[in-house]
């Protein structure tokens, strides 16, 4: 009789001390994730798990957390609240799971008593408290119903909270996947350290731009000196400069642009209009037409044809194929930038060519969209920066004496600088996320980064300030990201999460 009653004390202890270890973990956890809930939430914004989801799990975690404790607290409580925290537990674990082996990359491990433990220390832990919860339940069974069919009861519910509290976690992060890659609510993923400066170069004057890069040679224009090419290695060592020829210079250039395309290069100026090619050996531009439709910006698809934004008689812009041979532009039929307010300045934007997919992409400005066609211009898409500004936000006034518009106050500005490289777009964007860090922002540019084959949102990262000063100008080669910051460029590395995005 004795013996039996110090067996039961005995259960009884452990199981109070198993459920008050349980209390202890979660009333601390979800006190800590309370006293700094900002923090939490932007933590899981960038969890590869949970972005698009970060808003109510941060409150239901919270909320679950607390509630289970309340039930671990009483007795006749006590043993649902230990199924409770079995199937917490579990979801717990799962993510560590998925975050160790499905996920695109590894986040910062983080969380209140745990912060210092790396992620296989947290899935060691997280398993130590689910075998600890299943204990305690077996231990809870009273003696009176202790039979045959009650630890089968037991077993059958556990595999049931088992499989539901793993089917709930994966259902989530598929569903994050797709929200965040397809249908994003501006959450941005920051993986870690996709990037790493390694090397500068003081270049003397801002007035350069990249004009064109291949294999590990970067080339660079300069504004102030259109006839002029500056080649730099990738390790911003050996510096070659070009002066090449211009063999007509009787036009009055006004907006001469350089884009270096090897073994060629192409000098062309819209308000004359004209354009010149030049071969890098003999450093010699030739008038290659000078019959072309007037154009704001250009780039060069092939040795024949260009792409170029000019205006249509409405003086609203529009996009044309300009070949070299027949000296004739060709508009598509189907209208490729879509007015929303004038047609001239809600449209502008950023050209871009892949030369190895062989596709246009044209970004807008001032709203989160970009426009992906074949080299003829035939639309293949119309794709979507992750930001929620869809509408171009601009005010412009009609000067009377000049007969032009222009803004009446500064334009709300979505992506002010891109590059592409392969299959990937990369973005300046101007918006913070809804879990950025905003002392980040203030320290740092953030670059989005889209595979255009999949028309997809992949990942962002931060690119510090240099010397304090925004980044002018960038480009991306097979290794590495170049940035112009006033009269620096400035090399970083990529690493393996942009790395294996690429796509030949």
């Amino acid at each position: 009789m004795i013996s039996k009653l110090l067996n039961s004390l005995k259960k009884e202890i452990i199981i109070k001390i198993i459920c008050y270890l349980y209390v202890l973990l979660f009333v601390y956890a979800a006190t800590s994730k309370l006293l700094d809930i900002e923090t939490f939430q932007v933590q899981l914004g960038q969890s590869p798990l949970l972005s698009a989801f970060a808003d109510w799990v941060s409150w239901g975690v919270i909320v679950t957390e607390l509630f289970v404790s309340g039930l671990l607290l009483y007795d006749k409580t006590r043993r649902i609240g230990l199924y409770f925290a079995f199937a917490l537990m579990t979801m717990f674990t799962t993510y560590i799971v998925i975050i160790l082996n499905f996920s695109s990359f590894i986040p910062c491990s983080c969380g209140g008593i745990l912060e210092k433990l790396g992620w296989t220390e947290h899935l060691i832990f997280n398993i130590s408290f689910l075998l600890l919860a299943t204990f305690g339940i077996y231990l809870s069974v009273n003696k009176k119903e202790e039979t045959k069919n009650t630890t089968k009861n037991t077993t059958i519910l556990l595999s049931i909270s088992l499989v539901l509290s793993i089917g709930f976690i994966t259902l989530l992060f598929v569903l994050s996947e797709d929200k965040i890659h397809k249908r994003n609510n501006f959450v941005r993923r920051f993986p870690p350290f996709p990037s790493k400066r390694v090397n500068n170069k003081d270049l003397k004057f801002n007035s350069y731009y990249f004009a064109g890069q291949y294999q590990n040679k970067i080339y660079l224009g300069n504004h102030t000196a259109p006839a002029l090419i500056t080649e730099i290695d990738t390790s911003l060592q050996l510096t070659n400069t070009y002066h090449f020829k211009i063999k007509d210079t009787l036009f009055e250039f006004r907006n001469i642009r350089l884009q270096v395309v090897p073994p060629y290069f192409y000098l062309f100026d819209g308000t004359v209009p004209c354009f010149f090619k030049g071969d890098l050996k003999n450093l010699k531009a030739n008038l290659i037409s000078k019959d072309s439709p007037e154009f704001t910006k250009a780039i060069v698809v092939d040795s024949t044809n260009i792409i170029i934004r000019n205006l249509n008689n409405k003086r609203e812009n529009i996009l044309s194929v300009f070949n070299l041979e027949s000296n004739k532009a060709y508009t598509p039929e189907k209208i490729l930038l879509q007015k929303q307010v004038d047609g001239l300045f809600d449209t502008d934007g950023i050209l871009h060519y892949s030369y190895n997919q062989q596709k246009f992409v044209y970004l807008y400005y001032y709203r989160n969209q970009y426009i992906v066609t074949d080299k003829n211009l035939n639309l293949i898409y119309i794709g979507n920066t992750i930001d929620t500004t869809s509408r171009a936000k601009i005010e412009l006034k009609y000067i009377e004496s000049t007969k032009f518009k222009t803004f009446s106050k500064p334009p709300f500005l979505v992506n002010r600088l891109s590059t592409i490289h392969n299959n990937l777009l990369f973005v300046n964007s101007m918006l913070p996320g809804r879990y950025d860090d905003s002392k980040m922002w203030k320290n740092a540019n953030v670059i989005d980064v889209y595979d255009i084959n999949e028309n997809l949102y992949l990942f962002s990262f931060y690119v510090y300030k240099y010397d304090g000063d925004k980044i002018d100008d960038l480009i991306i080669t097979d290794t590495h990201l170049f940035i112009l910051s006033n009269n620096n460029i400035v090399s970083y590395k990529l690493n393996k999460a942009i790395l294996e995005k690429f796509k030949l």
